[in-house]
């Protein structure tokens, strides 16, 4: 009789055999899957201001470029002041409402633009106080910031503003744009801005200023700089977070 060399293993344990690869491959599969995969993590968060700077544009409203440069502001997603002259905020009211609807900051800029230093106190008085009138008139506020024309200014002038309310803010940049200055020229004299600087510029129908807003805030963020909002404080301008 020819004996079996090889019997099959019984139901039972073949069974078990397989149930226990089945759990040891499985196993290999879990531990193979890494970590990371799991849980994602999130990415870098953008970078913080380390410090603000004041946008400021003079001379208007104007029904050439008010309207645009508030456009290029909001989708900057940033604020500037704007030094409105009082004879054009009569002229074009609803400009003026549409300035303060967009949130930024109306500043005192005279009523017709004159060399302030070449006339009597009552008449820089008037010039101002005039002018302050015609704002809250149309706001329901009177502006706490003053830019005197040319940034011509003397201890007249001043104490004149002050009685008024009213911080005198000059700048640390002039960018040109009154001058013909060219979007590329306002772009580079914004970039010499330091933390707590203020850039000149003028609400006048210049289409190189307002194509500039986008490279400027830009090109801001990219130094940690950010468009703040310019207070009085002790009667002098500092720039804050907006």
């Amino acid at each position: 009789m020819i004996k079996r060399l090889w019997s099959a293993p019984k139901p039972a344990l073949l069974l078990s055999r397989i149930s226990a690869f089945v759990v040891a491959a499985l196993a290999m599969t879990v531990n193979a899957v890494p970590s990371h995969a799991v849980t994602p993590t999130a990415g870098p968060a953008p970078a913080a201001c380390t410090g603000y700077v004041g946008l400021t544009y003079d001379d208007g409203p104007n029904p050439s470029s008010t309207r645009q440069l508030l456009a290029a502001l909001q989708a900057a997603g940033a604020k500037a002041t704007f030094f409105m002259m009082g004879s054009h905020e009569q002229q074009y009211p609803d400009l003026v409402r549409a300035v303060q609807a967009a949130g930024m900051p109306i500043g005192n800029h005279t009523w017709s633009h004159p060399h302030l230093t070449q006339l009597p106190q009552s008449t820089v008085y008037q010039e101002i106080s005039q002018t302050q009138q015609v704002t809250q008139q149309l706001t329901g506020s009177r502006p706490t910031l003053f830019r005197p024309p040319y940034g011509e200014t003397n201890a007249t002038v001043a104490s004149t503003a002050s009685g008024l309310g009213l911080a005198q803010v000059l700048w640390s940049v002039d960018s040109q744009d009154w001058n013909g200055a060219s979007t590329a020229q306002i772009v580079q004299a914004a970039s010499r801005l330091q933390a707590g600087g203020i850039i000149l510029m003028h609400d006048g129908g210049y289409q190189s200023t307002v194509n500039a807003v986008p490279q400027i805030v830009s090109a801001l963020a990219s130094r940690g700089l950010c468009p703040g909002r310019i207070v009085s404080s002790n009667g002098q301008p500092v720039v804050v977070a907006p």
